[in-house]
């Protein structure tokens, strides 16, 4: 049974490694040279499994307003003329109150969890090397309001037996030494301490090769033009002037999968949010961060690979615009020099942009759709890299008909009443792949 994934990130590259584990014939469609060249580049780096939540957030409509006149806003709104635009604003806006915020959080972190375990279980069985650490996150708080508005995050990490501490400036020290000489300027730390960090490019090359090794066919440089149906199924791909058709089609392409499955009557409520990282060699190691750092004030993440530094974050919506922006970079310098002045070579720093595709509820979209034979996998906003094993793994079983190892409540393109309006709902074929 063949399976045509559209999208070589993170999140197409692990969904094709667990659906060929499953038995599937897979191909992968991309229109880049190669796997993982978009937003899966030069991420922050962090596999956040316990620091996950959505931007919808209470007292985020307030802070909005406030950050217009920040010069290192962490999220920032670039009106234009897009309309979907003010329909995703307006959809968060809805998922900033206390009980919807409850619902998505807890959502999210069900699918970080397993991903973790995914993630675990695959560097065990197949040694799997992208620089990676096993020494939590540190989420810094500059002000005491920071620190109490983690209590409702610490409700929810308790009630699904999350370990986290909360640390004085004594216990951040002795987590990330480099930071004695700023310890005055926090007032606390919440540390998830089964958080990971790694190289999520480095990742994705090496799973693919992988993927090629177990029978995997990638094709790059093919331009995905349009899907084909007939009734409730896809019949085809239109790639390169030709129409390619397989038994089941899995959309992977992050903030252009909106724009595939529009014109099937699919409203896909997945927008583009910005994001910057600075990349840096470490020149002074025991200057350097131990792990991963979240700035709460600017929500900028510092992680920590073999011989560099990656800084990143922030969150722009403003369409699919990739220009890079002095401004900030100059919030990710400043995150730098606040904290780890002596850590790594400014100068030499590499700056990137890339587009997250979020959801307005902060929850990935995975899973069946109206069309028998077509799923997605796409929605993980920031969170892509520490969903991306749990979200393969889970769609591979729900294409082989077999129960997940996660609730599927709320994970589908179902959770939108009006996401295909025009189409009938119909159950998905039963997707038993031969054996192999």
């Amino acid at each position: 049974m063949r399976v045509l994934v559209l999208g070589s990130g993170v999140i197409g590259t692990t969904s094709a490694w667990y659906l060929r584990q499953a038995g599937f014939e897979v191909t992968v469609v991309d229109r880049q040279p190669g796997p993982a060249l978009e937003t899966s580049f030069a991420n922050a780096g962090q596999l956040s499994f316990g620091y996950t939540s959505p931007w919808a957030a209470p007292g985020v409509p307030l802070k909005a307003v406030k950050w217009l006149f920040s010069e290192h806003a962490p999220l920032a709104i670039r009106p234009g003329l897009d309309w979907h635009q003010y329909r995703w604003l307006a959809q968060m806006l809805r998922n900033c109150t206390h009980a919807r915020y409850a619902i998505n959080k807890a959502r999210m972190v069900r699918m970080s969890e397993y991903s973790r375990d995914c993630l675990n279980e695959l560097r065990t069985q197949t040694g799997i090397q992208f620089e990676g650490r096993d020494l939590g996150t540190t989420q810094l708080f500059r002000t005491q309001q920071q620190l109490d508005a983690s209590a409702q995050d610490i409700e929810i990490l308790a009630r699904y037996d999350v370990p986290y501490e909360v640390l004085d400036r004594a216990g951040i020290i002795a987590h990330e030494p480099a930071l004695a000489a700023v310890a005055d300027t926090l007032v606390g730390a919440l540390r998830l301490p089964r958080d990971q960090t790694g190289d999520c490019q480095l990742f994705t090359r090496r799973l693919a090769q992988m993927c090629v090794d177990a029978g995997v066919e990638f094709r790059f440089d093919q331009d995905i033009a349009g899907l084909q149906t007939q009734g409730d199924r896809i019949t085809g791909v239109h790639i390169d002037g030709a129409l390619e058709t397989a038994d089941r089609y899995v959309v992977a392409l992050g903030s252009y999968s909106p724009a595939l499955v529009d014109p099937l009557g699919l409203r896909l409520p997945v927008y583009p949010l910005k994001g910057y990282s600075l990349t840096l060699p470490i020149t002074n190691r025991a200057m350097a961060p131990t792990s991963t750092i979240l700035d709460e004030s600017y929500k900028v993440a510092v992680t920590r690979f073999d011989d560099r530094i990656r800084v990143g974050g922030m969150a722009e919506v403003g369409g699919f615009d990739l220009s890079l922006s002095p401004r900030r970079r100059a919030t990710l310098e400043k995150v730098v020099r606040d904290l780890y002045p002596e850590g790594g070579d400014l100068s030499r720093a590499e700056f990137w942009t890339g587009l997250r595709p979020a959801t307005p509820d902060g929850t990935p979209v995975i899973g069946a759709t109206p069309y028998r034979n077509l799923f997605l996998n796409t929605g993980h906003g920031t969170l892509g890299w520490t969903m991306a094993c749990g979200s393969g793994r889970y769609l591979a079983d729900l294409m082989s008909a077999r129960q997940p190892q996660i609730s599927t409540e709320g994970l589908d393109i179902f959770r939108y009443g009006h996401a295909a309006a025009s189409v009938r709902h119909s159950e998905p074929e039963a997707c038993v792949p031969p054996a192999r």
